[in-house]
């Protein structure tokens, strides 16, 4: 189904679908087995295929969440379960496409720093491709999603911490600087370069890389004692995390055009330097406020690779929670009740596990940025919060391990709500 707007045939808008693999407890406490985690997942991707989901994004993470509440810098101190059983995007992807026949995969998100770092996450990405083309009438993409990770711990002890008293100083600022170090890395690799560290992104500390002066003044004063400086530097050159010689990977001829990158990055410098390498889509939050989207397209208008073609607002999935209530035997009115309560139950959860405590406001301000109600109620507050040509990221198991259940969600909103929403496009 096509409409017309101002500017001529606009496609339906796009959905996909995002799995968290997140073995926490829901709202009831219940925690299931690893191997109940992975059955669940396979049903759902199974579904989703089915239904039509255009890409199915899979969630990654490393290291037990659990056991880095031990540790004398936990991340996440409050966290029960483990946040995240996607720990090898590459073989999960390749059983994802063989059980499945039209829905894409994607990582949301491969960590770079983590598991070896750029190069190794470079040779199994394109040996991942080399397979999955190997079959010459294969037209799905991997979509790869990736970023400097969410969560500290799973990089540590790849040895991205601070390596000196500056970079103590000016971690978490530095961080980011390492990420398109590394990324400038993997995606030269990627393209099919030879690559060594002279030629790579070289990271120059400066004001406008901290938040207030205060932060600044403090990685200049760490410099003046490390260096012996006389007076504050107004730049202080980091030494290159990733140190090597000329090197090319392997696998090299495989299908590039099944390549799709993305970036999981907010960060504008991060997005326009990525893509002075190849094309790099990104990532974005439904709760992301509108301006930042507005300002994020507009500069991806201009910034975007041009081997990409031009720029779409679908470029940038939006991840939206998804608490939609359909159940046979309730009303409309009691559906739109249940998935109320539903969802401030799932949010109440996340907020306890990630804070220690469950913040009203939050939970609120959650909600005012999820999909939640009946099949109406959903249909209205996607045509409001979205664009005719976003393209929507639905996440219906979050912190929800009744996979029956998750199943039905998806099968309602693909089978009346998304019917809907281009209904109501088209009457516009």
């Amino acid at each position: 189904m096509m409409w017309f707007q101002l500017g001529g045939l606009v496609p339906p808008m796009e959905h996909d679908i995002f799995f968290s693999i997140s073995q926490t407890p829901d709202s009831t406490g219940l925690i299931p087995s690893e191997q109940d985690m992975f059955a669940n997942y396979f049903q759902q991707l199974e579904c989703a295929d089915a239904l039509g989901f255009g890409v199915g994004w899979i969630a990654q993470a490393h290291l037990s969440t659990e056991i880095q509440k031990s540790n004398s810098k936990p991340v996440v101190p409050h966290w029960v379960g483990e946040v995240g059983l996607c720990t090898d995007f590459p073989q999960l992807a390749m059983e994802s496409f063989r059980r499945t026949q039209s829905i894409e995969i994607g990582s949301a998100v491969v960590s770079i720093l983590a598991s070896g770092g750029p190069i190794a996450q470079a040779e199994r990405i394109a040996n991942t491709l080399q397979l999955h083309g190997l079959n010459p009438n294969e037209k799905r993409k991997l979509h790869v999603g990736f970023s400097a990770g969410r969560f500290e711990f799973m990089a540590r002890p790849y040895g991205i911490v601070p390596r000196n008293s500056i970079e103590e100083a000016a971690w978490p600022a530095l961080r980011g600087q390492i990420f398109m170090e590394a990324g400038d890395i993997f995606l030269r690799l990627l393209r099919g370069d030879v690559v060594n560290s002279e030629m790579t992104h070289s990271t120059v500390l400066r004001r406008n890389n901290f938040r207030s002066d205060e932060d600044w003044e403090k990685v200049q004063d760490a410099a003046i004692e490390f260096e012996n400086l006389e007076s504050a530097p107004d730049e202080i050159k980091i030494p290159k995390r990733y140190v090597f010689e000329d090197l090319k990977i392997i696998p090299q001829h495989f299908r590039r055009e099944l390549l799709v990158m993305v970036a999981g990055t907010h960060d504008p410098k991060a997005q326009v330097f990525l893509n002075t390498v190849l094309p790099v889509k990104v990532f974005n939050l439904s709760i992301t406020k509108p301006e930042v989207i507005d300002a994020t397209h507009d500069r991806m208008r201009e910034a975007f690779h041009p081997a990409g073609g031009a720029w779409k607002r679908s470029d940038m999935p939006r991840t939206s929670f998804v608490f939609l209530n359909a159940e046979e035997g309730l009303s409309p009115e009691q559906q739109s009740e249940s998935a109320k309560k539903e969802a401030e139950a799932a949010l109440g959860a996340y907020w306890n596990a990630l804070e220690g405590t469950i913040d009203p406001s939050k939970v609120e301000n959650a909600a005012q940025n999820a999909l939640i109600g009946n099949i109406e109620e959903v249909t209205q507050q996607i045509l409001e919060r979205f664009h005719p040509e976003d393209r929507i990221m639905a996440w219906f198991d979050f912190f929800n391990h009744d996979s029956d259940r998750v199943c039905r969600d998806m099968t309602a909103y693909m089978k009346h709500v998304v019917p809907r929403v281009e209904e109501l496009l088209e009457s516009r």
